[in-house]
Formats: structure tokens, sequence, C-alpha cells
């Protein structure tokens, strides 16, 4: 299929209802969301198949990619219930010729260890009373803030491309902040990187982030508008979950937008918003066409953020709604 067929056939989707979207109902860390290539869970094979759910990982199992990727939700949670986590937006990928055991599932509680090779890991919503914490041998890496944080095993090494992590090596603690980056050898201070940059899994990363964006506006349009639970949503057209801020839109480290119902909704629905009255201020505010995405698709459905890593959950809707034709009603 030709590269433009493939973009229409996205943007169609991106652009048409899903009625059929599901909320996580998952009280577990680890759902796999996405995989290409040769993945290993436990030893068997883990295969993608267009409109279905990938399996849980479990406590103690291991994923292990080969020549392949994996995408894994780690705090999937967006179901009511005492024991959810809700509002809460934590992935993590990983690339070629690496592996992870999931040491504990508890959804507040996500705790795993890098067996080997590299992952990447985007934090959306960060909540204090939520502890996210990575292993590599004898060094615990705790994510203190959102943000975007990657651990390598050889050589080992954190870099930390937005936010703030903890590193304890063998009763050493140190903070690791935004652009810096810290070898895993016990003895090192962390130094500056260019965090604007990257590999193969940092391209990959950013792409992954793109695409779920893209399933976030056609998901986000057939939520309720009322919701104010933030999590994670079934997109059966894409065949993977997105992620729905519970109120106003999350400005990923990469630059995509992510919306809320509400807001959505008010992006969709027809006429102008801050209209002018007689007895107040207030001015209205157009419908204005955005640019395609990198990847050719329509920009309603990934909207390059004005900036990065702002403010994930704000109750504030844009003060100028952006909105296409072809997806006016």
């Amino acid at each position: 299929m030709k590269p433009m067929v493939i973009a229409a056939v996205v943007l169609t989707l991106a652009l048409a209802g899903v009625a059929g979207a599901q909320q996580v109902i998952s009280a577990k860390s680890g759902l796999i969301n996405y995989v290409e290539g040769k993945v290993l869970l436990d030893g068997q094979p883990v295969e993608h198949k267009a409109g279905t759910m990938l399996p849980q990982i479990h406590r103690d199992s291991e994923l292990r990619t080969e020549d392949g990727r994996a995408e894994v939700l780690l705090t999937p949670g967006g179901a009511e219930g005492p024991d959810m986590a809700l509002g809460l937006g934590v992935i993590l990928r990983q690339g070629e010729n690496s592996a992870i055991r999931l040491l504990s599932s508890h959804i507040s509680e996500p705790k795993l260890e890098l067996l080997g090779g590299s992952i990447l890991v985007e934090c959306a919503e960060l909540p204090k009373d939520v502890a996210v914490t990575i292993q590599y041998r004898a060094t615990s890496i705790a994510l203190a803030r959102k943000g975007v944080y990657r651990i390598d095993g050889e050589p080992a090494a954190l870099r930390v491309y937005d936010g703030e992590a903890r590193v304890d090596q063998g009763g050493q603690m140190q903070s690791v902040k935004r652009g810096r980056m810290l070898l895993l050898n016990g003895i090192a201070m962390s130094e500056r990187f260019d965090n604007k940059t990257g590999d193969a899994l940092f391209r990959w990363s950013r792409r992954r982030a793109e695409y779920l964006a893209l399933a976030n506006v056609s998901a986000a349009r057939y939520a309720s508008p009322g919701r104010q639970l933030g999590g994670w949503t079934f997109n059966p057209y894409f065949g993977f979950y997105t992620y729905l801020p519970g109120s106003g839109f999350y400005d990923s480290f990469w630059g995509y937008r992510y919306w809320s119902p509400e807001t959505v909704y008010m992006v969709y629905a027809p006429g102008y918003y801050g209209s002018s009255s007689n007895t107040g201020g207030g001015s209205h505010h157009a419908y204005t066409s955005v640019s395609p995405t990198s990847t050719g698709h329509s920009g309603v459905a990934a909207v390059a953020a004005p900036t990065t890593a702002a403010n994930a959950n704000t109750s504030t809707v844009p003060r100028e709604p952006v909105h296409s034709s072809v997806g006016r009603k």
C-alpha cells in the first residue's frame, strides 16, 4: 500500500467515531499496548492483531525483545474503584534486544527490573503518592516527576530528558534533573547531554507518541464530555490504548497534544466560543486550520504544542480552539 493511501486511511479513522472505545479496566501494572517485530513474554511470542488487546505482564514475568520493540502501560488505571489509580499516564517503550522483569504489578507502585538493553519511560501524569521504580543491578531509580527518562544497560546510564529521578546506588543518593545524564557505576556525578536528539529508540518513541495523539482525538470525541477522570482508552481502529487527560489537555515532551473529552467536545461543537454580549467583554474565537504533523496526518489529531512538557492536567480550555473543516459536524 502506498504511503499516501496509508496516511489517508489513518486520517479517516482518526476523524471517524470510536463508539466502541473502551476505558481500561485493570488494577495491575504491565499491560502491553503495542509490539512490532519479535517480542517474547516468558518465552512465548507476542503478536499484535488488529482491533485486539495484548496480554498483561504478570509479576515476575519477563518481556524480551529480539528484533523488535514493545510499548507497555505501567499505570493503566482509569476505571472507578478504590484500588484504581485514576488519571495516570506512565508508559514504557522498550528497544531492540532488551529485557525487563516486572517486580511489582501494583498500579500505584509499579516496579520493574531492567535485565539488559534500553528502555524509555514517559510520565504524562505522576501524582506524589505514586512511585515508579526501575532497578538495574544494584541501582534503584525512582521517577519523581512527570517527564521522559531513559535507562541503558551497556554502558549503564540514566538520561533525564525531562523531569527528575532519584537514584540510589549502594546507599548513595543522587538527584538527576532535566538534561542530565548519570553513569550507573556508583561513583560518577551527573553531566549535561543533548536532550533534543537521540538514537533509534528515541525516534521510535517520538513516533509512537504521535500515533497515540492521533488515536486520542477520536477516542476523546466519543467519551463523555463531563468525565473528569483521566486514563487510558482502547481505540479499536488503531488497535491500541491512547491517553485521555482528565480535563484540559496534555502537551507531551515530544510536542504532541492529548485532548480531554471536554476540550475535544468544545473544539468539534458547531459555532464559536467566547462570544461577546451586551453585558460584558469577551471576543469570538474562530476555529483555525492546523498544519499537518510530521507523519503527514491531520494536525487536528496531534497538534504540535507551543511549549513542550506543559502542565498535563489543566482545567483551562484553550483560548482559541483548533478545528478542521473536515471534522466539523
